[in-house]
């Protein structure tokens, strides 16, 4: 999957139902990235490799969507964790922050990671750039990431925009940012 000599692990971010079509807050694209990082995640439980779901929970009160318990916080099954895979809970867009993930991940200096998931304009954005200033090589999926439609200043941005925009940011600079066909050659 990359040219190291230890594989990376893959870390799905919040592929979790309140992101698609009757959810909560669905994204642009949810379903065709949920089903890329499926494709992706076949492959390294198939190759055997480690694998890291990282699961947002909203504790706040009055909180709409990513409720522990409701079906919006559960995962997308295309996606679900299986076989003792860890599970990060997170209460942050940054998955690091106020988590076990880095402890769960270990040596940053000897380890890859492969970047999925929801959304390519917050936590996934949040997550990579911690990564990189914790010393990991960060690749990320694109093709296995979305974004919602959003509005700044009486301008509305499609998703499709937002997460080209994101994507372009992380690839500037931060991570190796390829659609989920070039990491399964």
């Amino acid at each position: 999957m990359t040219d190291v000599a230890t594989p990376p692990t893959l870390v799905i971010i919040d592929i979790q139902r309140d992101y698609f079509p009757g959810g909560a807050y669905p994204l642009v694209g949810a379903d065709a990235a949920a089903d890329r990082a499926a494709e992706l995640l076949a492959a390294v439980r198939c190759a055997g490799g480690r694998i890291v779901h990282v699961r947002h929970e909203s504790r706040e009160e009055g909180a709409t969507m990513l409720v522990p318990g409701t079906p919006g916080g559960e995962p997308d099954p295309r996606v679900a964790e299986s076989g003792g895979e860890p599970v990060v809970h997170k209460t942050f867009p940054n998955a690091f922050l106020e988590t076990g993930l880095q402890d769960l991940l270990g040596d940053a200096a000897a380890s890859d990671l492969v970047v999925v998931g929801m959304m390519s304009s917050m936590c996934v954005d949040a997550t990579v750039r911690a990564a990189v200033d914790l010393g990991y090589r960060v690749t990320v999926g694109a093709d296995a990431c979305a974004a919602p439609d959003l509005e700044f200043d009486g301008t509305r941005v499609g998703g499709a925009d937002v997460h080209a925009a994101f994507m372009a940011a992380l690839a500037s600079g931060y991570a190796r940012v390829v659609p989920v066909s070039a990491l399964l050659a």
